[in-house]
């Protein structure tokens, strides 16, 4: 993106505007291949249509406010797996807080997260950690767990598991995977697990 930027600063002759319009769509399509893209569809549309037409204006417009959406979008990280396997106490460390600390997540021994609590990150206002309810236990089946959490509202998903990895955070992966949402696997308790051995 950034070769594709610096050809319209040096200035591009019309022809160089048809070859850029005519490499765009691939490239744009690469890029989001790797990095996921930023750019809606109905901006990337616009962009290749002001590039056939020569505007670079429009494409430099276009872009800036492409750049200024994404530096302001709310990053929402859900933070799912079986209950008892340390989400909360994850999202108090990546958040640099103790569980003793008044605005930390609940921690406890037995389902603690009832209902599904954001937690705003200190640092960066903008970085929201979902605590959802443990799967696996009465109240979250795993088999519709990710519809009465409302997995479509997070833009991707850390699931926690403890142990080894189970059925239910097989289940939980191949969903979220089949809705086109990205996630990470961590895995918590290592010490308790290495101590045990």
């Amino acid at each position: 993106m950034d070769q594709f930027i610096s050809a319209f600063l040096k200035g591009a002759s019309e022809n160089s505007f048809q070859q850029l319009a005519k490499e765009f769509l691939p490239q744009y399509s690469a890029l989001i291949s790797k990095a996921g893209g930023m750019l809606s569809p109905e901006t990337l549309t616009g962009i290749h249509k002001a590039l056939q037409e020569g505007n670079l204006s429009d494409v430099m417009i276009q872009i800036q406010k492409a750049i200024s959406a994404a530096e302001n979008a709310i990053l929402e990280v859900a933070v799912i797996g079986q209950s008892g396997t340390g989400k909360s106490s994850f999202i108090n460390a990546l958040r640099g807080l103790g569980h003793e600390a008044d605005e930390s997540a609940d921690v406890g021994t037995v389902e603690t997260t009832m209902c599904k609590t954001p937690y705003q990150h200190p640092k960066y206002p903008k970085v929201i950690f979902w605590d959802l309810p443990g799967t696996g236990t009465p109240n979250f089946h795993a088999d519709a767990y990710l519809d009465q959490v409302g997995f479509a509202n997070y833009d991707f998903f850390i699931i926690i598991s403890s142990s080894r990895f189970s059925l239910n955070d097989a289940l939980l992966a191949q969903k979220i995977k089949d809705a086109g949402k990205k996630f990470y696997f961590v895995r918590t308790k290592v010490d308790s697990d290495l101590y045990n051995e």
